[in-house]
């Protein structure tokens, strides 16, 4: 294959721009479709940077499964298809009721993509589109936004219903008296979307991207919908945290916050629709209960869900969990990864989540899964999910496929926050934190990432205790992954589960040896490399994004090798570090950059556009399976009777594992004290 360097590509993407230059967005060129009245206007897809075999989606039902997999109900309709849309003023109150506008957009698809057909950074806007109730809809009516980036008014039939704030989290409305039964319904939603330009979590968004930082997501980029539901109280969130040892934690809350009504489990048999076990409990309150079956557990080799129902008063919603335990331990004076009592290596890649054609919103959920289904292929049993959160689905697609989920929370600029933006982030944390601690598949969350946004006076001191709280065993904490580690620097305190360590290429995991910003191994965490890697590999124009700013900045990787054949001993070698590493020293898993070629990165397993395997697959599957039998091997002596370091799987003994919470915030404040 005759493989273009840098110089040719930017001649050849000259070529295509013509007389002007590329836009920040998805959009290959500046051209967009222009019509003579806003009544006229179609939707058209604008020609993307960089095509996949998913970017043609159709328009009247684009991602037409239910988006809520853990509180399901069969009543449903999806909104998705083509709306109308027109640029907005900042903080426009006249909302466009009953006028029709002059562009139309491809939900849910990102403004900037080329799939949603507008490809322009737009960061104020009016949506509008109209529909009708389904007949089956005997009783009240919810709307649900699984994702609208970043802030929203929400209107129906000219009133304004509601509003939110946050570009990864779901939110839905009660439109049970405003919406009719009979005849057209006209929904109209305005969004404003700063993206990096004010404090905020963006994750890698970037209205200029550069290299690691990539164009931003505006608008509605995940599924809207409307839902039947009971006229009186109904279940809007069920959390269930089930243990290996068949013990449960679940709380479910309802439309009316402060009742207690009766609440009935039901588990399923695996496969199959017949009651296995049947629990009661209160509403909009924890209770604990103990299956009476023996539950086949979740893992990566064996991922085992049972499907339940929860019912309160008429309602019936259905949901899945997987019984499993994740722990840390000491065995052999090392701390260790354990899952259902058995350590564990976690090894695959950091994975941004982003599309050449779609941009944060996957082209569809067979794309989507496409990515999942290659790690797993490949012998990896981890994915890091670096600074953005997923639709619900592609959770529940780890879920059944098998695979570990370290998730983050995405990441604010790369400034420090002032009181009302740090208030903010801890907010949408703990959004984060409880509306996914119910996934079998996510074992631990990360709270900051190599100090992007966060304050030297250790903020993660005080969120630690609080988030353990919530998750109550159910998963670890990386309470700092990478860099600026504040807390032990300075006040020797070890904040979370994990030491980790980033570090380009070779890996610096669990051992004597480390690189600044990281830190002296801490041996009372678990030694993990949650960053190496980032070998890249030039590729041909027809593989890459084409940005001139983009292709400019691909020699800023790590390193850059010349073809395949050296690529692959390249990365293998740094695979075989890690795997030296582990059995040497105290690593307990790793993280390779990345899983595909990101915009101007050329690092990844896959092209940009998933067309390109760089791996040479065989090689790969046998280097990964020697970090397993590596690890196996060193810690096969001495897994029983290690003492538990984490909390109990039932909540208690729930603390920060360096210190108790109040000692922490007397620590946090001397620090600021200290730094001011």
């Amino acid at each position: 294959m005759n493989r273009l360097f840098t110089a040719f590509a930017l001649g050849a993407v000259a070529a295509q721009a013509q007389t002007k230059p590329l836009p920040k967005n998805g959009g290959l060129t500046d051209e967009r479709p222009t019509y003579s009245s806003p009544a006229e206007a179609q939707y058209k897809l604008v020609e993307p940077k960089l095509r996949t075999r998913w970017t043609e989606q159709p328009t009247e039902n684009p991602w037409p499964e239910y988006p809520r997999p853990q509180l399901k109900r069969d009543n449903w309709l999806s909104l998705n298809g083509v709306w109308e849309l027109q640029e907005a003023k900042a903080n426009d109150t006249d909302a466009p009721f009953g006028k029709t506008l002059n562009q139309r957009v491809l939900v849910p698809y990102c403004l900037e993509s080329g799939i949603s057909g507008v490809a322009l950074q737009l960061q104020n806007v009016w949506y509008r589109r109209e529909f009708e109730v389904p007949s089956s809809f005997d009783g009240g009516v919810v709307l649900h936004f699984a994702a609208v980036d970043y802030r929203s008014t929400v209107y129906l039939n000219g009133k304004e219903i509601g509003s939110h704030t946050g570009g990864y989290d779901k939110f839905h409305f009660d439109v049970s008296d405003v919406v009719k039964k009979d005849g057209k319904n006209e929904l109209v939603v305005f969004v404003n979307d700063p993206s990096d330009s004010e404090v905020v979590p963006v994750g890698k968004q970037r209205v200029e991207p550069s290299h690691i930082f990539y164009t931003p997501c505006s608008g509605i980029w995940q599924t809207v919908s409307i839902e039947s539901v009971p006229k009186g109280e109904y279940v809007t969130a069920i959390q269930l945290r089930a243990a290996a040892d068949g013990k449960v934690n679940a709380t479910i809350s309802t439309s009316t916050p402060d009742s207690s009504s009766s609440v009935t489990v039901k588990f399923l048999q695996p496969n199959g629709t017949d009651v296995i076990y049947t629990t009661q409990g209160k509403a909009n309150q924890p209770f604990q209960f103990s299956v009476d079956f023996q539950p086949e557990l979740w893992s990566p080799a064996s991922p085992n869900l049972y499907n339940f129902t929860v019912e309160v008063g008429s309602d019936v919603a259905q949901s899945y969990t997987g019984f499993r335990t994740v722990e840390r331990k000491e065995i052999d004076g090392v701390q260790r990864f354990v899952l259902n009592g058995k350590p564990i290596f976690q090894f695959g890649p950091l994975d941004q989540g982003y599309w050449p054609d779609g941009l944060h919103s996957p082209p569809s959920y067979e794309a989507m899964v496409f990515d999942i289904k290659y790690l797993k292929d490949l012998g990896m049993n981890f994915i890091r999910k670096h600074i953005k959160v997923e639709p619900d689905l592609y959770y529940y697609a780890a879920d059944t496929l098998g695979i570990i989920l370290m998730q983050d929370m995405p990441a604010l600029p790369l400034v420090a926050p002032n009181e009302a933006e740090q208030k903010e982030f801890e907010r949408q944390l703990d959004i984060m934190v409880n509306s996914h601690l119910s996934f079998p598949s996510i074992l631990t969350f990360v709270i900051y990432n190599e100090g992007w946004g966060q304050l030297d006076s250790s903020p993660e001191i005080q969120i630690a205790p609080r988030l353990y709280d919530a998750l109550a065993g159910h998963q670890l904490i990386n309470a700092v992954t990478g860099w600026n580690d504040y807390a032990k620097l300075r006040l020797n305190i070890s904040v979370g589960d994990y030491h980790d360590n980033h570090h380009y290429s070779s890996p610096q995991c669990g051992t004597p040896f480390y690189s600044r910003a990281s830190i002296q191994y801490d041996r009372s965490r678990i030694g993990f490399q949650g960053e190496f890697g980032g070998v890249g590999v030039n590729t041909t124009i027809d593989h890459l994004w084409k940005d001139d700013v983009a292709i400019a900045a691909i020699d800023n990787t790590y390193e850059i090798d010349e073809n395949l054949d050296a690529w692959n001993y390249r990365a293998l070698r740094v695979i075989e570090e890690l795997r030296e590493q582990t059995e040497r020293y105290d690593c307990n898993g790793g993280v390779y950059t990345q899983t595909t070629d990101v915009e101007g990165e050329v690092n990844g397993f896959l092209t940009y556009d998933r067309a390109v395997d760089h791996t040479d697959a065989e090689k790969w599957k046998a280097a990964i399976q020697a970090l397993y039998d590596t690890f196996n091997a060193k810690v096969a002596n001495g897994t029983e009777g290690a003492a538990i370091v984490n909390t109990n799987a039932d909540g208690t003994g729930a603390a920060m594992r360096a210190v108790p919470t109040m000692v922490a915030l007397l620590l946090s404040a001397i620090l600021v004290a200290v730094t001011l």
